[in-house]
């Protein structure tokens, strides 16, 4: 029987799965997304969203809901029995200053949501744009050729399907069948004398909305219950001691509590989800193998210590899908290599950063100096790309491959609106800042002078110019994925660059 046809097939669907269907759904390509598990999973685990993720989340569509149904992050308390020792927001914690909301961040904090939670948005989202989760469904087996790969799927009651898609995608996870049975190495080490229990559980006892910790003296036997906003859970979090074995069970969670805690009022019920966790530091030695690519944890795993992984999973995603939908489109397939130049870097110096915040562990006064940036993902940049072209050298202003930066504007007509507006949706976007008439650039490409006055955008507080400071004459080219692809005053640059990536 010949195999099905589809474009992409994505290989689970998790936080990075989900985001690339629907990076490409909304691009009008042919996808599917499986996933072996019968459910959903149902847990807590990533439950911090940084602020680059809620740009890429909103340009998705789905940050309303984010927001609705999360919080800020709440202070963290330290008790020794039912004294509070000491109580600390998350900047204290951090050991730096957040960054307030401004023009150019429109959300400078992280945000506390179960990841449960997340992955059903994003499920709701798909099923908007006229995707699905296939489940229970596993990928057993794949080959690839130079045309495409044919990958053998195994459905709920046993019966197999032959499919052949033009590209594989590993998102499933840090034990990935894709990338094993690709033959990609997973350097980096596991630390099994760190391990430990995370779940989520109802509490008793337990009174306002805090990260409570509890540590019966000892740092290393830490043991933690966070509030998650809209829900009668907590998520827990257990140190292990070395060489211990727990029963993964309600009554060990309760145990670990009482030692610790050093009380017998809070009575833990409801075990929702359970878990023990070994910090495993790998990075795969590929992110792309032909027409087979890794993303999220199937790519890097890591500390979860500044709540990096599912952030990095989604922007992994998020950096793929538009080059995919491109060269299905006919740009050139050496685009794709991209993926790999751009992300690789930025998965392994978050490794760099979850591993130096556990090792400090989140300790405020030797928390590393300026290293909120970096967990907050808003300077991640792909600087040196093949796909970052800077005519320009401005020291401490945006240049090509870093983040287009948002500012509030006005439209020709006087309404208000954002470049991050301007820039929603699976497309291209060209600033010219001054009051020329911007150039057409061909149906791919939005383009809008930017001026304080006569532009298409209007400029009135001056943000944008502050934001890009760029002199008069220069074009910006924004990336489908919000970074600077190219800033450059020779409008043969601009068509140049844009017949490169096949436009």
């Amino acid at each position: 029987m010949k195999p099905s046809r589809v474009s992409v097939l994505i290989a689970g669907a998790g936080p990075s799965g989900l985001t690339l269907a629907i990076e490409l759904a909304r691009r009008g390509v042919d996808c599917r997304i499986v996933d072996r598990a019968a459910a959903p999973f149902p847990g807590s685990r990533g439950k911090g969203l940084q602020p680059r993720t809620l740009e890429v989340f909103e340009d998705l569509g789905v940050l309303d809901a984010v927001l609705a149904g999360g919080a800020p992050f709440p202070a963290f308390r330290m008790y020794s029995g039912t004294t509070v020792l000491w109580e600390r927001g998350l900047a204290e914690m951090l050991g730096t200053e957040l960054p307030r909301r401004a023009p150019d961040v429109p959300h400078p904090l992280p945000w506390l949501i179960p990841q449960w939670r997340t992955d059903a948005i994003l499920r709701d989202r798909l099923e908007q744009l006229g995707g699905r989760v296939e489940r229970p469904t596993e990928l057993v087996e794949f080959s690839q050729d130079d045309d495409g790969v044919v990958a053998t799927l195994r459905h709920h009651h046993g019966e197999t399907e032959r499919v052949r898609a033009d590209f594989l995608v590993g998102t499933d996870g840090g034990r990935s069948f894709v990338r094993k049975h690709a033959g990609v190495g997973f350097a980096g080490t596991t630390q099994e004398s760190e391990r430990t229990l995370i779940g989520d559980v109802r509490a008793d006892g337990v009174e306002g909305v805090y990260c409570h910790m509890f540590t019966g003296g000892d740092l290393a036997k830490r043991f933690s219950l966070w509030n998650l906003p809209a829900s009668d859970h907590y998520q827990f979090v257990a140190a292990v001691d070395q060489g211990d074995e727990p029963e993964l069970s309600l009554a060990t969670v309760q145990r670990m509590l009482d030692e610790r805690s050093g009380r017998t009022d809070i009575r833990l019920h409801d075990l929702r989800w359970i878990s023990l966790y070994r910090i495993n530091v790998r990075l795969a030695e590929r992110f792309r193998i032909g027409r087979v690519f890794l993303a999220g944890d199937a790519a890097h795993v890591h500390s979860s210590a500044g709540g990096q992984g599912l952030n990095t999973s989604v922007q992994d995603a998020y950096n793929l899908g538009w080059k995919l939908a491109a060269v299905l489109r006919g740009a050139p397939e050496a685009l794709l290599d991209s993926y790999h130049d751009e992300r690789f870097p930025v998965a392994a110096e978050v490794l760099d950063v979850s591993t130096d915040l556990h090792r400090r562990g989140f300790r405020a006064t030797t928390a590393p100096p300026g290293s909120a940036p970096a967990i907050h993902q808003l300077d991640i940049t792909y600087r040196g790309s093949a796909l970052a072209v800077n005519d320009r050298a401005e020291p401490g202003s945006p240049r090509a491959g870093d983040r287009a930066p948002d500012a509030p504007l006005h439209t020709a007509s006087g309404g208000r609106t954002r470049l991050f507006e301007v820039f929603a949706g699976p497309r291209w976007t060209a600033l010219s800042f001054g009051a020329a008439p911007a150039p057409d650039l061909g149906p791919d490409v939005t383009a809008f002078s930017v001026a304080a006055r006569g532009g298409d955008l209007v400029d009135t507080d001056g943000h944008a110019a502050r934001a890009y400071a760029v002199p008069e004459g220069t074009c910006v080219l924004v990336r489908p994925d919000g970074y600077l692809g190219l800033v450059t005053t020779e409008i043969g640059r601009v068509r140049d660059y844009l017949r490169r990536v096949g436009l």
